[in-house]
């Protein structure tokens, strides 16, 4: 008997994972961070363009690939010195960010990507098909690229508005509910509770958080393909997840709101940073 595909509410997706500036420290996520690139050339506004290959008349389908990706530096402006905290973490070059074109530059690339792609109208900038953004934790697009439009005096590109994708809790939970589902004697089970035991993770919380290379071991995937931290990398591993568990039948759609007008302590008017907090 042939399983039961899935009825899926989105067309396409787009699967982001930035690289930023950064200190040292636990106020990572409070810091006024920047995006920025990483090592070996490879550009830091990386995404992934996903679509259906069997989709059907009723929606139904649950085959995933990628058919563009798109990927560009972007300079910071505010603190264009990269901290060596920054540049140990990411493998980033004070060269490499030197020389790339800001933020807004990059928006106006990657608007022509999405026109090119189908998904935006060339004229008005809106939607085409239903398409939704994805990343690994809601931090991307909740904190960062709200953070980087406030710093370059922008108004946030309505075509990245609205709710996201948050894969890691897509796949945590999922992991949270087997586990207190099955039983002691199950081997899954037993290879996810070794698995948050290594990662110090006990006594079992309500909601764990697995990072990509766990999500990729819950999932019976590969392990992780590249560098860590690395932007295009982390996405490329990211799409693998997202693939995965739409094959095993998942509904993908939204469950994390964006907030384009959030703003932090150190944000002043105009875009301008308060000094006195850093």
């Amino acid at each position: 008997m042939p399983k039961a595909v899935t009825k899926q509410p989105y067309d396409a997706f787009l699967v982001l994972d930035v690289e930023a500036t950064c200190i040292e420290g636990g106020t990572c996520f409070e810091y006024p961070n920047e995006i920025i690139a990483n090592t070996d050339c490879r550009q830091e506004w990386p995404v992934c363009l996903l679509r259906w290959k069997n989709k059907n008349s009723k929606g139904e389908a649950d085959t995933l690939e990628i058919v563009d990706e798109f990927r560009s530096f972007v300079r910071p402006t505010w603190r264009p010195q990269l901290s060596d905290f920054c540049k140990r973490l990411t493998g980033i070059t004070q060269g490499q960010v030197n020389s790339a074109p800001t933020f807004p530059q990059v928006m106006k690339t990657f608007e022509e990507f999405m026109i090119r792609n189908g998904l935006i109208d060339a004229e008005t900038g809106r939607r085409l098909v239903r398409f939704c953004w994805c990343c690994d934790g809601p931090w991307d697009i909740r904190d960062f690229v709200v953070k980087q439009c406030f710093m370059s005096k922008m108004q946030m590109p309505a075509w990245i508005q609205g709710e996201m994708l948050n894969v890691r809790r897509v796949v945590s939970e999922g992991c949270t509910s087997t586990m207190r589902r099955q039983t002691p004697q199950n081997g899954r089970r037993n290879a996810v509770r070794r698995l948050l035991c290594d990662a110090g993770a006990f006594p079992l919380p309500k909601r764990i958080s697995l990072t990509i290379s766990q999500q990729l071991q819950v999932l019976d995937l590969p392990p992780f393909e590249g560098r860590q931290h690395s932007g295009i990398d982390d996405t490329r591993n990211i799409t693998r997840i997202v693939i995965e568990i739409a094959r095993r039948g998942m509904v993908l759609r939204p469950n994390t709101a964006i907030n384009p007008n959030r703003r932090w302590p150190w944000m002043g008017k105009l875009g301008r940073m308060r000094e006195e907090y850093y």
